[in-house]
């Protein structure tokens, strides 16, 4: 690792931040596929699981998988060519419609594929050709499938969520981030603080207030970030969801009793913290790092 990041050095900063985006948009066109597929995988193991377990026909025998099949139209079926999957580029170039039935193709694509792009050239310019750099890319990458996967389908998979919390504990074996110390309590009290609170919504209420995976993502965050990040993270992703969702029932219409997936808001909480610290609010209100 350590020859790694020494020939990263000798490169040109112009250079390290453009590769970065370059990568992130790459990675963004995947992560679109991984958006789109891995809670239909989820849904299909799940139905297959059942269907076993009774001994009835498997409901999705098909393999489908981030690689099977192959991308293509919803609407008509038809199958992308490679060089309809050129982040962007494609999109731009087929004017945001299928070139078999000229559906058109949702803008977020290529937002997903830009987002990802623009904020790994900024984990390099921000870390510059160091550890932190490659690590805070690979967790930019992590939250923006989040963001996207629960924002469709009030989903956080543990297939994400598990990996990136382990991995902020791995990282900070050598205090990559903040010691082990703080990670590991942070890990705990991430998990904890929302798992309580679910708890006494649920008791208040008599209904669950927030998915599970909220509680792992928080823990997973405070794996990277140590405990002294988690009051600005919860309070930054508390305000962030009230406001916006009081703001989408009184534009919907909609009930109080209406849910709305929080880990978009815990994902950005992340995010603002991996560029701006845990002292990004004003003192006082949280505890710095």
């Amino acid at each position: 690792m350590q020859a790694v990041l020494s020939s990263l050095a000798a490169l040109p900063p112009a250079f390290l931040i453009v590769a970065a985006g370059v990568i992130g948009l790459m990675v963004g066109s995947f992560l679109n596929v991984v958006i789109h597929r891995l809670p239909k995988m989820m849904e299909y193991d799940e139905a297959n699981y059942i269907a076993d377990v009774r001994g009835e026909p498997l409901p999705h025998p098909d393999r489908y998988n981030l690689m099977v099949p192959r991308s293509a139209c919803p609407h008509c079926g038809h199958l992308i060519a490679p060089w309809e999957n050129i982040p962007v580029i494609s999109y731009l170039f087929l004017r945001g419609k299928c070139k078999s039935c000229k559906a058109p193709i949702g803008i977020r694509y290529p937002l997903v594929e830009l987002g990802t792009a623009v904020l790994s050239a900024l984990a390099m310019w921000h870390f510059g050709p160091t550890a932190q750099a490659l690590a805070a890319i690979v967790m930019i990458w992590a939250l923006v499938a989040l963001f996207m996967i629960d924002a469709d389908t009030q989903l956080l998979p543990d297939q994400i969520t598990l990996p990136l919390l382990w991995l902020g504990l791995l990282l900070n074996l050598q205090g990559l981030f903040v010691p082990l110390t703080d990670a590991v309590i942070g890990a705990a009290a991430g998990y904890l603080l929302l798992w309580s609170v679910y708890w006494l919504y649920k008791l208040v209420r008599g209904r669950e207030g927030m998915g599970h995976g909220d509680f792992k993502l928080m823990g997973a965050l405070g794996a990277w970030f140590g405990w002294q990040a988690l009051p600005a993270l919860i309070l930054m992703s508390s305000v962030v969801g009230a406001v916006l969702g009081g703001a989408m029932l009184v534009l919907r219409r909609k009930s109080t009793d209406t849910t709305f997936p929080f880990g978009p808001y815990i994902a950005g909480a992340g995010l603002i913290i991996l560029f701006f610290g845990a002292d990004v609010l004003p003192l006082g209100l949280v505890v710095g790092h």
